[in-house]
């Protein structure tokens, strides 16, 4: 009798220990970066941490190859079936909001005011979605080639200009030294085109469409300053300045370094690996077109599924991952800009005086976010197609008219996304 008395107290008291993590919500979360090591890795420290922090939630992460997750996301959509928490390129934000697969975060703004603004998923007035990295295009060089080459070194303060850009191709291209003058990674057609050239579009005056009604892309995609921009891009390819469309995939990773180029167009994703081989690399801000220079500005980021029945779960774990050292370490595992100040200051390669310090502050002072409009997933691609084609020699009027016509078609067909 006394030790089933025994027994009985050991089984209560072991149900007591166990109460508190049978009483946590289940949280469900979809990613992206399957396959990627340390993504993963400082993903899943973040959710461990959480998990252990409180007692109220617990998320389970399930990762997707990025080039099947916005097609998985779709189906889980179309049946019903979407997790609490959604890994969201920021661009591709605003249709998944308009499609009604995210709501707007249980989030007070106010707690991301620091954060870049490229980091932060707004649609129809509301926050969406917050990203723990930001990412930002500058142009390599190398210290030695300016020097050489007789060239100003520009700076936020006094980019240079069209022509003073053009007189550095030229520069390279006399030389002799290089194959071509710059790299533009014209093998990439997918994200690449909008994010990374657009804003060469943006700075000559144009867009992809135009953004005071998002109701089309007439004016703004074959306008005056569209025309001078396609003109300028096909010169790139004709002239010689630039490797075009068939261009081999391993000159983005290695071209540069390796002397083929003078200068290339790249991200921050690559500085670290070119630091590392080219000791006096420089990187240097957008050229000024003629209406500012603009780079592309907008990552990866969290929002809450519009199904999610723990919206103030998913939310408290979407603060809890936008703290400082989890941004931190991010940007020290994956290179990429940690979007906060403060951040910055906690990482080897961002705080005052680091390396690439000078990313954060391009990406500050230069960055545009992609058109935001739930039309961005049509305009994007159509954009795409349309540079493809000017660089392979395409008539420019003939091209960017076309264009203009498929997106235009695409935002009456959908109702004009809900813009009013």
């Amino acid at each position: 009798m006394n030790l089933t008395k025994h027994l009985a107290g050991v089984v209560i008291a072991s149900t007591c220990l166990c109460a508190p993590a049978l009483a946590q919500t289940k949280l469900t979360m979809w990613y992206h970066g399957a396959g990627n090591e340390v993504e993963s890795r400082i993903l899943n420290q973040i959710i461990s941490d959480f998990n252990t922090s409180q007692s109220d939630w617990t998320v389970t992460i399930e990762s997707f190859p990025e080039k099947s997750y916005n097609d998985s996301v779709a189906a889980a959509a179309l049946a019903g079936n979407l997790p609490d928490i959604l890994d969201v390129d920021g661009p591709v934000m605003p249709n998944w909001a308009w499609a009604g697969y995210l709501q707007p975060l249980p989030i007070d703004e106010s707690e991301f005011a620091d954060f870049l603004p490229g980091a932060k998923g707004v649609w129809d007035g509301k926050l969406y979605s917050v990203g723990l990295w930001e990412a930002a295009v500058a142009l390599f060089a190398r210290q030695s080639t300016l020097d050489e080459l007789g060239l100003r070194t520009p700076t936020l303060d006094k980019p240079w200009s069209r022509e003073e850009f053009m007189a550095a191709l030229d520069a390279a291209k006399a030389s002799g030294k290089y194959e071509f003058a710059l790299d533009l990674g014209m093998n990439d057609q997918a994200e690449w085109y909008s994010y990374a050239f657009s804003p060469f579009l943006q700075s000559f005056g144009g867009d992809i469409v135009d953004r005071s009604t998002y109701k089309t892309a007439e004016g703004a995609l074959n306008g005056e300053a569209a025309q001078a921009f396609g003109k300028w891009w096909q010169a790139l390819f004709t002239g010689g300045y630039a490797p075009g469309t068939s261009e081999d995939p391993a000159d983005q990773q290695t071209g540069f370094i390796g002397g083929k180029f003078a200068f290339q167009w790249n991200g921050n994703w690559r500085a670290v690996a070119t630091m590392e081989a080219v000791d006096d690399v420089v990187f240097l801000p957008a050229p000024d077109f003629g209406a500012g220079n603009k780079i592309g500005a907008g990552s990866w980021q969290f929002g809450v599924s519009a199904k999610s029945k723990h919206p103030e779960g998913a939310a408290e774990f979407i603060k809890f991952a936008a703290q400082d050292k989890y941004l931190a370490a991010f940007s020290d595992g994956i290179g990429l800009i940690p979007p906060t100040p403060s951040a910055a200051q906690m990482t080897k390669n961002y705080k005052d005086g680091g390396p690439l310090a000078v990313f954060f502050d391009l990406s500050k002072a230069q960055a545009l976010v992609r058109p935001v409009t739930p039309g961005y997933v049509v305009q994007a691609k159509v954009f795409t197609k349309a540079l493809a084609d000017i660089a392979n020699g395409a008539d420019v009027a003939d091209t960017l008219d076309a264009a203009v016509d498929e997106i235009d078609a695409d935002i009456e067909s959908n109702g004009g996304y809900g813009h009013r």
